[in-house]
This record gives structure tokens, sequence and C-alpha cells, in this order.
């Protein structure tokens, strides 16, 4: 009995989250409402990395690199991204050595550290920066949210801010290359995405402004793969947003030239289900249409959204 018992318990799936860095989690700042992690390491060994980012030109990146004498391409292992009431903030484990800081940059002091700032262009009216703690950690993004995960470092204690998200992913595989969870809305999601009108018309991001929690993860081991599953107010807005979703397939689909059958195959390889209050969509794209997929990605309307 004893024997059965304990076969029985092994066969039950185990609970998962992502797997962070030990320092990162540490920096997470209180009311964190999105993360965002990204396994740098196994992403840039990946196909569809090398396509989508070390082939495309990225000049506001090229010249932070020449000004600073750090590449985030280059010399990143471990990204996290928290969205907070204070704004958003990068959290990065690498390989930092600061050669030099632009002329254009403005030293603020917070504490014991230094945060290099830029003035805010015409369209923003945040102040952003970065802070380079040592050679292996590294901060970036709104200034607020930036002394807020300085001081969470700094703060004696458990560090527990990032536990109530990452108890919504526990579907999530601890050794994904990029992951994501958020509550109120999805914000995160919905504002980062690829708008339209972009190739063909899509916006996806419609579609997570009607969640209330939601996670994904991500492998481009072997082509593109995505979970994505969120969570609605009521069973009738997830039917809603399945329908939205499924739509918004169909018109990808309709709106495939005649002769590109590759696109057809691509749409082929999302689909979008619902069960009761959760719904759940799935990316599946072969290796042979990642070049198709970057193409899109890469498309004029979507570059502002990547290079932001």
């Amino acid at each position: 009995m004893r024997k059965l018992l304990l076969i029985a318990l092994a066969s039950l799936p185990l609970s998962a989250e992502p797997k962070i860095d030990n320092v990162l989690i540490r920096m997470v700042p209180p009311g964190v409402t999105s993360l965002v992690g990204a396994n740098m390491t196994g992403m840039k060994a990946t196909a569809f990395y090398k396509k989508l980012v070390e082939q495309q030109r990225m000049p506001q990146v090229d010249t932070f690199a020449a000004e600073t004498g750090f590449d985030p391409r280059r010399d990143v292992r471990e990204l996290l991204y928290a969205g907070t009431p204070q704004g958003g903030v990068l959290l990065a484990r690498g390989h930092f050595q600061i050669t030099k800081t632009s002329a254009k940059l403005k030293l603020v002091r917070h504490g014991v550290y230094n945060i290099w700032t830029q003035p805010p262009s015409e369209k923003e009216s945040t102040i952003a920066g970065f802070c380079v703690l040592d050679n292996t950690l590294a901060v970036a993004g709104e200034l607020k949210a930036i002394e807020a995960a300085l001081d969470e470092w700094a703060t004696k204690g458990a560090h527990k801010s990032a536990q109530p998200l990452l108890a919504l992913g526990k579907g999530i595989a601890p050794a994904t290359q990029l992951w994501g969870i958020s509550t109120g809305f999805a914000t995160f999601l919905a504002s980062t995405l690829p708008k339209g009108p972009g190739r063909g018309g899509i916006d996806f991001s419609k579609i997570f402004t009607g969640m209330k929690s939601s996670w994904f993860q991500s492998d481009f081991s072997s082509g593109l793969r995505i979970d994505l599953h969120g969570i609605t107010a009521t069973d009738a807005d997830a039917t809603s947003l399945r329908d939205m979703a499924r739509g918004l397939i169909g018109f990808g689909r309709l709106n495939s030239p005649e002769n590109q059958p590759e696109l057809l195959k691509l749409w082929d390889g999302i689909t979008a289900d619902q069960t009761g209050a959760s719904i759940t969509i799935k990316v599946d794209i072969a290796p042979a249409l990642l070049d198709r997929l970057v193409q899109m990605l890469s498309g004029p309307a979507n570059r502002a959204v990547a290079v932001r």
C-alpha cells in the first residue's frame, strides 16, 4: 500500500515556476504588476534570435554601445523586467564594463549609487537611465522605478515582492527561455506587442486588454512555440476574447496572398481555445517558416515598437 501511494504521488504533475537569478529576484520592487524574464544565454543560441536580432539594424543600440562600451546584445546573460506603479525597470545579469559615458547623460545620486539619466524626448515626460552596481549587475528603466529597485536591493528582508505574481505562473517551465506574468488586464503584453495596422492589419494587443491576469512561455529551440494563458472576469469575456483571437487568425489567413502559401501555414500554427473564464492561445511555427515570421515582425510598422 505504501509503495502504491509513493507511485501515485510521483505520478502527480509537479508545480513549476520560471527559474530566476537569485540576485535579480531580490531587486524586484514592491507593487510589481508584471514580470518578464529572458534567459539570454539560451536565446542567443537559437536561430530565431539570430534572425530577429543579430541580423537587424538597431541604430539606437549601436550608438549606446559606441558611447558606453556596453552592448546589451552581447553582454547580458539574464534579464528580468518588472512593471510597477513607479514605471518599468529592467534588471540584468551579465558582464558590465562601462568604459565611458556620453556627455548627454546626467549623473543622479541615489544613496551610494550612481544613476546615469538622459533627458526625456519631446514625446516622453519620464526620465530614464541606468545604474551599474558592479560588473555583473545593472538596472535600467524609468528613474523612479530604478530608485525603487535600488531601495529594495538595499533593504534587509525576505524580498518577496515577486511571489504573488510567480504564484500565478505555476505552469511555466523552469527552463523556458522567455516568459511573462501580468495582472491588471495584462497591460504589459497589450502595450508592447506589435500593433496594427501592420502587415495584414493584425492587432493582437487588443486580445490582452480584456484579461485580469495572464502568463506566457516561449521556446525558441526549434522554430517558435508560445503558450499563453489568460483569466478573464467572466466566462462570457473569455468567449469574446477567444472569438476575437480566432477572427484575427482568420483575417490573417484571408489576407495571405495566393502566391505566398507559406503564410497560410504560419497562420495554421496559431490556435485559440477557451474553458470557462480561461483562454489559451498557442503558437507553433516550424523552423522552415522562421524567415517569413521574422519578416512580418520586422515590417516598417513594427520597427518602432521593436526599437522602443
